[in-house]
C-alpha cells in the first residue's frame, strides 16, 4: 500500500507471520492513524452539538414554551436510531476489513449500504408524516400539542437524510475516510447558523416573526444540504481512491482480472445483512424500551419534560463529544486489527484460537479510549455538577423551574455517565468483532434492568413529585447495570477466543464472506 510500512510480528503459538494493519508512516494526525482518528472524529461531533444547543437557545428566546417540541427531533432520532444501527454498525467488521477485502468490493459494500438505508428513511418519512398526531399524543405534552404538529410533520422527513448522513459517516470512517463525516458535520453546522443568524436569532434580519416551525425548515434544509454534500464528496473520493488501486494493481478486464463493479447489489446487502441482523434487533429492542420510558417522561407535565430534553441536550451533546469521537475512533481500527488476525488465522478456520499478544493486538485501542474517558468525562462532570450545571440550564430554557429540575437530575445520575463512556468504549471490542456476542450484552442488560422498570412504572403509580425518584433509578441504574454486564461479555469474549469458540462456538458457521 502506498506510503505505508509493513510489521511481521511472530504469534506465541503459530509460526506463521503476523502482518499487522498497515499503519501509514505519516504524522499523527493522519487521519489513517488513531490519533488523527479521533481529532477527525471529535470535529465532526462537535460541530453538531454545538448547533443542538444553539437551537434550543433560539427557541427559547422565541417561545420557551416550545423548547420542549424541539425534542420532537430527538425522539424521531431515538426511532430512525434503529436504522442507523442496523447494518451501519456493522461497517467496522465489513467495511472495515482492508485485510481481506478488496478497495472495489469495500467501495462496493459502502454504496451497497447507502442505498439501502436512504431507502429504509424515505419510508420511515412517509410513515412519521401520516401518524404525525399519534406521535405528538406520545412524546410533546399537552399544553403545546396542537402547536407542535406541524414541527412534527417536518421534523418527519429528517429520517431520509439522518439515514442517509449516518450511512455515509458510519462507511466512511470504517474506510479511514474521517474527513467525509467532518465534511458533513461542517456544512450542516455552519448553514444552520448563518441561516438562523438571519431567521431566529435576537440579531435577526429577516423581517418576518420566527417560529418553532422556522426553525424546523432550517434545520431539514440544512440536513439535506449537508447529507448531499458529504454524499457527493464520499462519491468523487471513493472512485478516485478506486481508480488508483486498480492502476497500482493492474486489475483491467483487458488483462484478464475483471475488476469488481462497484454498483449496490444483493449480494453485498446479504454480506452486510448477516452481521447487522444482530445490531438491528439490538438496537430496536433498546429503544422501544427506552421511547416506552420517555413517554412516561412526557406525562410528568410541560416543566418536567423539558428539562429532561434540557438535560440530554447537554449530556448527550457536548459533554458526549469524547465519548463519541472515541468510540468511533475505537471501532474503526479494531476492526482493522481483527481482520489481520482472521486473515492470519484463516478466514475459514472457525475454531482459531488467540494468545494474549493477539487479544492486546485486537483490542488495545479500546483500552486506550478507556482511559482517555476517565481523564476527559471526570473533570468535566465536576466542573458542570458543582460550578455550571444550573446557569447553563437556565441559559437554554429561560426558565428558573426547569434550571432547578436539571440541577437536580445531573447532581443525582450524572456520574453513571462515566460509567457509561467506560462500557461504550470496551463495547466496540464486540460490536467490530462479534456482532452476535454485542447482541447478547445489550439483550442481556435491558432484560434485566429496563424492561422490569418499564413494565413496573405503569403499576407505581408515578406522580411529577416522585418522578425523579424513580427515573433517577431506572436510567441511571441502567447504566451502571449495563457497566458490569459489558465487562463480564468482554472477559466472556477474551475466554471464548483463547479457546476458539468465539468465531465458531455462536453461530456454527462463518456469516461474513470475503469475497463478493
Amino acid at each position: 500500500m502506498k506510503n505505508t510500512t509493513l510489521r511481521e510480528e511472530e504469534s506465541d503459538n503459530h509460526n506463521d507471520e503476523r502482518v499487522d494493519v498497515a499503519e501509514p508512516s505519516l504524522q499523527w494526525w493522519s487521519r489513517e492513524r488513531f490519533t488523527g482518528a479521533i481529532l477527525f472524529n471529535a470535529a465532526s461531533f462537535l460541530l453538531p452539538a454545538i448547533y443542538g444547543t444553539l437551537a434550543k437557545l433560539w427557541i427559547a428566546k422565541i417561545d420557551p414554551r416550545m423548547v420542549v417540541t424541539t425534542d420532537v427531533y430527538t425522539y424521531i432520532g431515538v426511532l430512525v436510531e434503529v436504522l442507523n444501527e442496523g447494518l451501519p454498525r456493522v461497517s467496522y467488521l465489513i467495511i472495515g476489513d482492508k485485510s481481506s477485502r478488496s478497495v472495489s468490493s469495500r467501495v462496493q459494500l459502502t454504496n451497497t449500504l447507502i442505498v439501502f438505508q436512504s431507502m429504509l428513511g424515505l419510508i420511515m418519512s412517509i410513515v412519521f408524516v401520516i401518524c404525525a398526531q399519534q406521535f405528538a399524543n406520545a412524546f410533546v405534552p399537552e399544553p403545546v400539542r396542537s402547536a407542535s404538529l406541524t414541527y412534527v410533520r417536518i421534523a418527519a422527513f429528517s429520517s431520509l437524510t439522518s439515514t442517509l448522513e449516518v450511512a455515509v459517516g458510519y462507511s466512511t470512517r470504517a474506510l479511514d475516510k474521517p474527513d467525509v463525516p467532518l465534511l458533513i458535520s461542517g456544512v450542516k453546522t455552519a448553514a444552520n447558523i448563518v441561516l438562523d443568524m438571519l431567521f431566529l436569532s435576537p440579531f435577526r434580519v429577516a423581517k418576518i416573526k420566527p417560529t418553532v416551525n422556522t426553525q424546523a425548515v432550517i434545520r431539514l434544509i440544512c440536513d439535506a444540504l449537508a447529507a448531499g454534500c458529504g454524499l457527493t464528496y464520499y462519491l468523487v473520493k471513493s472512485r478516485r481512491h478506486v481508480t488508483e488501486d486498480r492502476r497500482a494493481n493492474n486489475i483491467d478486464a483487458d488483462t484478464g482480472n475483471s475488476p469488481t463493479s462497484l454498483r449496490p447489489s444483493m449480494k453485498a446487502l446479504s454480506i452486510l445483512a448477516r452481521p447487522g441482523f444482530f445490531t438491528f434487533i439490538e438496537s430496536a429492542f433498546r429503544n422501544v424500551i427506552y421511547l416506552w420510558l420517555v413517554s412516561g417522561v412526557v406525562k410528568m407535565g410541560e416543566t418536567y419534560a423539558t428539562a429532561w430534553g434540557i438535560f440530554n441536550t447537554i449530556r448527550w451533546g457536548l459533554v458526549m463529544v469524547p465519548v463519541q469521537a472515541l468510540e468511533a475512533s475505537a471501532s474503526t481500527f479494531i476492526g482493522h486489527h481483527w481482520g489481520v488476525w482472521r486473515k492470519r488465522v484463516g478466514v475459514e478456520n472457525y475454531r482459531a484460537k488467540a494468545t494474549n499478544k493477539d487479544l492486546i493486538y485486537i483490542s488495545r485501542t479500546a483500552f486506550i479510549s478507556v482511559l482517555c474517558v476517565v481523564v476527559v468525562e471526570i473533570p468535566i462532570f465536576l466542573l458542570l455538577t458543582f460550578l455550571f450545571i444550573r446557569p447553563f440550564a437556565h441559559y437554554l430554557s429561560a426558565s428558573d423551574p426547569v434550571a432547578d429540575v436539571v440541577q437536580k437530575m445531573w447532581r443525582t445520575v450524572d456520574w453513571c455517565y462515566i460509567i457509561y463512556g467506560v462500557s461504550t468504549q470496551l463495547s466496540t471490542i464486540l460490536l467490530a468483532t462479534r456482532p452476535e456476542m454485542y447482541w447478547w450484552k445489550s439483550f442481556m442488560s435491558n432484560l434485566f434492568w429496563d424492561l422490569p422498570w418499564a413494565i413496573a412504572v405503569t403499576r407505581i403509580g408515578i406522580t411529577p413529585d416522585t418522578a425523579w425518584k424513580w427515573h433517577g433509578i431506572i436510567f441511571g441504574g441502567s447504566l451502571v447495570w449495563n457497566g458490569f454486564v459489558t465487562v463480564a461479555w468482554i472477559i466472556l469474549w477474551g475466554w471464548f477466543l483463547k479457546r476458539g469458540k468465539a468465531i465458531w462456538g455462536l453461530t456454527g458457521t462463518e456469516w461474513w464472506p470475503v469475497s463478493l
